[in-house]
C-alpha cells in the first residue's frame, strides 16, 4: 500500500469505511484502526495447493499478455477445473506455439483472502435477482480482520468503493454458563437437534430474542423458556384466528368504535414506529420483545380476555362486536406482517389459514397504518384506567385464593377513588366490563379501613362484594349475574342482551 499518492487503496479503503453503515457501531472503528495500520497485502501464497495465480512470466517478471493462451486457459478451467494448471503438460499446453519461449509458468496461488474478498464480483454482478453493492454483510466479529477486511481492499481496488452499504456483526455462541462449546465438555447444542425437536421458528425465536451483537449464551434452559414464550405467541395467534373465522369484513368508522378498540389501533399505531426503527436499525430483539409482550400481556391477558364475552355473547349485529371483530382483524394482519421476517414459517401457517388462496405471507409489505388511529390522549387516560384495574383485579386474586369466589363474574366490587385525575379518567368507562366483573360499584372519597390496595396506585381501594348476595342471578349463556335474567320469556335463562343475541341467532337461521 503505498503513500505516494493521494489515491491509494488505503485512502480509498477509509473513505469507505466512513461512508458503510456499522451495526453494531464499534465495528467501524475496529475496521478503520486495522485499515490504517496494515503494512501491505500479498495477493500470492508460496503453497502447493489452491487456486493458482494463472499467469505466465519471463525472468524479469514481466507476465505474458497473449488472448490466446489466456482463452485455451478460460476453457480447460471451465472444463476441467483449476487443477488444470497443475497437470502434466499444462506449460505447453496453454502456451502452445510459444511453448519454446522463456516463459515460465507462475506456481504461486492467489491468497485465500482474496478469493473470499472476491466473492461479491460473481455473487452479485451477473444476476438480475441481486445488486451491487451488498445491501448487508453479514458475519461473526472476527471477520473484521477477515471477510470484511478483504472484501473491502478488493472492491476498493477493483471498484473504487466498498462492495457493501452495510455490515453487521454477531458474537460467538456460548453454553449456558458462559463457556466455549466443546465436543470434550459435552456443553455443544446442535441446531439440527434443536429443529427437529421443537421447529426451525424456536431457533429462530431465540436468535431474534438475543444481544447477537455480543456472545450469546444457549443451551437446554434457555431452549424451553423460549418454547414456552413461542407457545404463548403461537396461541394469540390462534385465538385470532378462531375470532376471525366469524369475520364478514363489516367496518365500523373509527370514531364510532368503543374507546377499548380505539386504544388497540392507537397501540398498533406505535408499535408500527418501534417495529420500523427495530428493523432498520437491525435491532431484532426490540422488534421481538415488543411483539411478545404486546401479544401476550396487552393482547391475551387484556385485551382479549375483556373481548371475549362481547365476542360470544353480543348479537352479530352489535357496534361492539363487529368493532372487536374489525380491531382483531387489523392486529393479526399487521402482526403476522411485523413477526413474517423473525417467524417464518409460523406465520406463514397463520396466513395461508386465514388466506388459503393468497400468496405467501413473504411477498406481503409492512402497511402505512392510519394517521387518524393515533390518540395521545385516549392512551393517557387508558393508562390511568388501567391503574385502577390493577387494583381491582390485585383484589379479585385475593378473593379467589380465599376460595370466597371462583370466577371474577361471582363479584361485585366496590371501588373507592380518592384521586381525582384517576377518578375523572373513569368517568364513562363500564369498569365492570373492564375488570371482567358482573357489576362494580364506583363509590366516593377515600376507601374505609380493610380494602385493598397498591402501594403504586395511591388512592384507590376496593372491596369485594358477593353478586349473588346483591340479588343478581346468573345467565345461563354468558355466566355473567345480572338483574334482568328472565326479562325474556322466550328465554327465561339468560340476560336481556343474551336473550336478544340468540333471537337475533334463531331468525338468521344460526340455531
Amino acid at each position: 500500500m503505498s503513500e505516494s499518492k493521494s489515491d491509494t487503496l488505503r485512502s480509498r479503503a477509509l473513505a469507505a469505511i466512513d461512508a458503510t453503515r456499522f451495526v453494531p457501531a464499534a465495528g467501524q472503528t475496529r475496521l478503520r484502526a486495522m485499515i490504517a495500520e496494515r503494512p501491505d497485502w500479498v495477493l500470492s501464497r508460496q503453497r502447493a495447493w489452491g487456486v493458482p495465480i494463472c499467469v505466465f512470466a519471463d525472468a524479469d517478471g514481466n507476465v505474458l499478455r497473449d488472448e490466446a493462451v489466456n482463452a485455451r486457459i478460460v476453457e480447460a478451467f471451465e472444463k476441467e477445473g483449476a487443477d488444470a494448471w497443475f497437470a502434466e503438460g499444462a506449460r505447453e499446453r496453454f502456451l502452445g506455439s510459444r511453448a519454446g519461449e522463456p516463459w515460465q509458468m507462475v506456481k504461486d496461488i492467489l491468497d485465500v483472502w482474496f478469493d473470499s474478498g472476491s466473492t461479491h464480483a460473481f455473487t452479485l454482478e451477473d444476476r438480475q435477482d441481486v445488486k451491487w453493492p451488498a445491501d448487508v454483510y453479514l458475519e461473526g466479529s472476527d471477520q473484521h480482520r477477515g471477510w470484511f477486511h478483504s472484501s473491502l481492499l478488493e472492491s476498493c481496488g477493483t471498484r473504487g468503493r466498498a462492495p457493501y452499504e452495510a455490515v453487521v456483526t454477531h458474537g460467538f455462541t456460548m453454553d449456558e454458563e458462559g463457556r466455549k462449546m466443546s465436543k470434550s465438555l459435552g456443553n455443544t447444542v446442535v441446531p439440527q437437534d434443536v429443529i427437529k425437536q421443537s421447529g426451525a421458528d424456536i431457533l429462530r425465536l431465540w436468535v431474534a430474542t438475543t444481544d447477537y451483537w455480543e456472545d450469546q449464551r444457549l443451551g437446554k434452559n434457555i431452549l424451553q423458556t423460549n418454547i414456552d414464550a413461542y407457545r404463548k405467541l403461537r396461541n394469540t395467534l390462534r385465538w385470532m384466528l378462531g375470532t376471525l373465522a366469524h369475520d364478514d369484513g363489516a367496518s365500523v368508522p373509527v370514531g364510532e368504535m368503543p374507546e377499548l378498540e380505539r386504544l388497540m389501533l392507537h397501540r398498533l399505531s406505535e408499535l408500527e414506529e418501534i417495529v420500523r426503527a427495530g428493523y432498520d436499525a437491525f435491532d431484532f430483539k426490540r422488534v421481538a420483545r415488543t411483539l411478545l409482550d404486546f401479544m401476550v400481556v396487552e393482547l391475551s391477558a387484556f385485551y382479549f380476555d375483556i373481548r371475549k364475552d362481547a365476542l360470544y355473547c353480543d348479537a352479530p349485529s352489535s357496534r361492539r362486536r363487529r368493532a372487536a371483530v374489525e380491531v382483531v382483524r387489523h392486529l393479526f394482519e399487521n402482526l403476522t406482517v411485523w413477526l413474517a421476517p423473525l417467524l417464518p414459517f409460523t406465520t406463514e401457517e397463520a396466513w395461508l389459514d386465514r388466506y388459503p388462496q393468497a400468496r405467501s405471507i413473504h411477498f406481503e409489505q409492512f402497511r402505512a397504518l392510519p394517521a387518524e388511529w393515533r390518540d395521545e390522549a385516549l392512551a393517557e387516560k387508558w393508562r390511568k384506567v388501567r391503574q385502577v384495574r390493577r387494583v381491582v383485579t390485585g383484589a379479585l386474586e385475593i378473593e379467589r385464593a380465599r376460595k370466597t369466589i371462583g370466577s371474577s363474574l361471582e363479584a361485585v366490587p366496590v371501588v373507592y377513588i380518592a384521586d381525582s385525575a384517576l377518578h375523572d379518567a373513569v368517568q364513562g368507562v363500564d369498569l365492570a366490563e373492564v375488570a371482567i366483573t358482573s357489576d362494580l360499584v364506583l363509590a366516593p372519597g377515600e376507601a374505609p379501613a380493610g380494602t385493598f390496595r397498591l402501594d403504586d396506585v395511591p388512592g384507590v381501594g376496593v372491596a369485594i362484594e358477593k353478586a349473588e348476595d346483591r340479588g343478581l342471578r346468573k345467565c345461563a349463556r354468558s355466566w355473567r349475574y345480572t338483574d334482568d335474567v328472565g326479562a325474556d320469556p322466550a328465554f327465561p335463562d339468560v340476560s336481556k342482551r343474551d336473550a336478544e343475541a340468540l333471537r337475533e341467532l334463531q331468525t338468521a337461521g344460526r340455531l
